[in-house]
């Protein structure tokens, strides 16, 4: 049985494509569309009723919405019902145009095939565990923080740690500013370790005041990617070849 596996790689790793392809990937395109019409409706996005009157209105209704949502690491540990839910609720709530767009093409790109390798429930559980935890961990490292986190990073950051595990050499389509942003297309392995790196780098000179919360994406990929590995083992790790897939954003 582990011959033919070894021998038939490149067809598994085919008809999964094929598969998440065909069927649409339902949870990952769900996903993409709660946090789009979640982004609608609130305050950021211009659109979500009718408009305040002023910026400080606006303002107000914005930092509202955040504390209303998002997780504080400050109240988190003080155990109220509606703190320990928010690390679940800020999944689907986003600060900006640019911060909701740059999650959804991740997760565009990388999600199909994870839901598919997963199954559509238990790839539904892995990301709103994973970011759930990825956030936590984000709250415990600034545990007297008082600003608001926010954001599906931690979640897709976990499905990318775990398709750094499950398909490593699957092409996938980048830009990198220093080559001028032109789109070439790498293994997976070099993109996610490459853009692992850069996060854990960024975590170092990070702290807990507004910006990105690079902690997180941190905590989300190795989350993710030790979820897989304990999951699935080596002998059902897909080999997508270096000259296979085609994973495009």
């Amino acid at each position: 049985m582990i011959e033919w596996r070894q021998a038939d790689w490149r067809t598994t790793a085919g008809r999964i494509r094929d598969a998440a392809a065909s069927s649409g990937a339902p949870v990952t395109y769900g996903l993409i569309g709660v946090c789009g019409v979640v982004f609608l409706i609130s305050p950021l996005s211009g659109f979500g009723g009718a408009a305040p009157r002023s910026e400080d209105a606006l303002l107000a209704a914005q930092a509202g919405y955040f504390e209303r949502w998002g997780v504080i690491p400050a109240e988190l540990w003080e155990g109220s019902a509606h703190a320990l839910i928010t690390p679940f609720t800020a999944l689907f709530v986003h600060g900006s145009w640019l911060h909701l767009l740059g999650n959804l093409l991740f997760l565009y790109v990388f999600g199909a095939m994870a839901e598919e390798r997963m199954g559509r429930v238990q790839f539904a559980l892995f990301y709103v565990g994973c970011g759930y935890v990825a956030l936590v961990c984000y709250a415990a490292a600034h545990a007297d923080s008082a600003q608001t986190l926010v954001g599906a990073s931690g979640a897709i950051s976990a499905v990318l740690g775990a398709f750094l595990y499950l398909f490593p050499k699957t092409r996938v389509t980048s830009l990198f500013p220093f080559l001028f942003f032109l789109p070439l297309r790498f293994p997976a392995w070099i993109v996610l370790v490459f853009w692992f790196a850069l996060q854990w780098a960024a975590a170092q000179g990070a702290d807990a005041g507004p910006g990105v919360a690079y902690l997180a994406h941190v905590a989300g990929f190795a989350v993710g990617f030790l979820y897989a590995w304990v999951r699935y083992g080596r002998r059902a790790r897909v080999k997508v070849p270096a000259t296979e897939g085609d994973s495009q954003p």
